[in-house]
C-alpha cells in the first residue's frame, strides 16, 4: 500500500511538471529556470517573468496591463496579482452592467529583482515592489513598497529595512554592474515609500 502511495504521488508531481513545461510559452515572455503551479490562474499574455523565478502553488495573476516580475523572485502558495478594478462611478446603472473603464481602473504591476512575497499575500494594481523588498504573508499591498523595505499587514505598511544604505550599497556592489546599482537618491525617494511607523 505504501509504494502504491508513493507512486501516485511520484505521478503527480512528474504530470505537474510536464504540464508546466508545456503551458510556459503562453506567457508573454519567461526566462531561464522558470517554476510556477500550473493550476493557477494566470492572464497568460500579459505576464512577463525573468530567471530564477519560483511563483508557489494555486497564485492567482490576473492584469490587462500587465504584470512585470524580474529576476531572482520567490512567492509562496496563495499569492494573488490584481491589477485591475471595475468602473463603481456610474449613476443609474448596475455596477455589472458598466463597460466603460476609468483611466485609472486597470494600472500594471512590477515585481522588481529579488523580491520575496510571502504566503497569501495580495497585490494590487499600480504597485511596484521594489529590489530586494520582502512582503509578508497575508499583506494586501495597495501602494509601492520601497527596494530593501520589508513591509506587512492590511494595508501593508514598511515595517523596518532589510539594512541601511551602506549595508545595501556593499550588497549591491556583489551582486550588479555598477550601472544597475541604485543609488542612495534611489534607496530614499519618499514619493515609492508606504507610510513607515514614526520612530518611538
Amino acid at each position: 500500500m505504501r509504494l502504491i502511495a508513493r507512486f501516485i504521488v511520484l505521478s503527480q508531481r512528474l504530470l505537474r511538471r510536464l504540464r508546466m513545461y508545456l503551458l510556459r510559452p503562453l506567457f508573454k515572455h519567461h526566462g531561464r529556470n522558470f517554476v510556477f503551479d500550473p493550476n493557477g490562474i494566470y492572464s497568460w499574455a500579459t505576464i512577463s517573468v525573468g530567471d530564477d523565478v519560483y511563483i508557489g502553488p494555486e497564485a492567482v495573476m490576473s492584469a490587462v496591463k500587465g504584470i512585470t516580475i524580474g529576476n531572482k523572485v520567490m512567492m509562496g502558495p496563495r499569492v494573488m496579482f490584481i491589477g485591475g478594478n471595475h468602473n463603481t462611478s456610474q449613476l443609474g446603472t448596475f455596477m455589472a452592467d458598466v463597460k466603460e473603464k476609468r483611466e485609472t481602473d486597470d494600472l500594471p504591476i512590477v515585481v522588481e529583482d529579488d523580491v520575496w512575497i510571502g504566503a497569501g499575500a495580495m497585490i494590487f494594481k499600480g504597485v511596484i515592489l521594489g529590489r530586494g523588498s520582502i512582503v509578508a504573508a497575508g499583506a494586501v499591498v495597495t501602494k509601492s513598497v520601497p527596494p530593501y523595505a520589508i513591509a506587512a499587514g492590511i494595508p501593508a505598511r514598511v515595517l523596518k529595512w532589510r539594512w541601511d544604505e551602506d549595508e545595501i550599497q556593499r550588497h549591491e556592489l556583489g551582486l550588479y554592474p555598477p550601472e544597475k546599482r541604485l543609488s542612495r537618491a534611489a534607496l530614499s525617494r519618499p514619493g515609492q515609500a508606504l507610510s513607515t511607523p514614526s520612530p518611538p
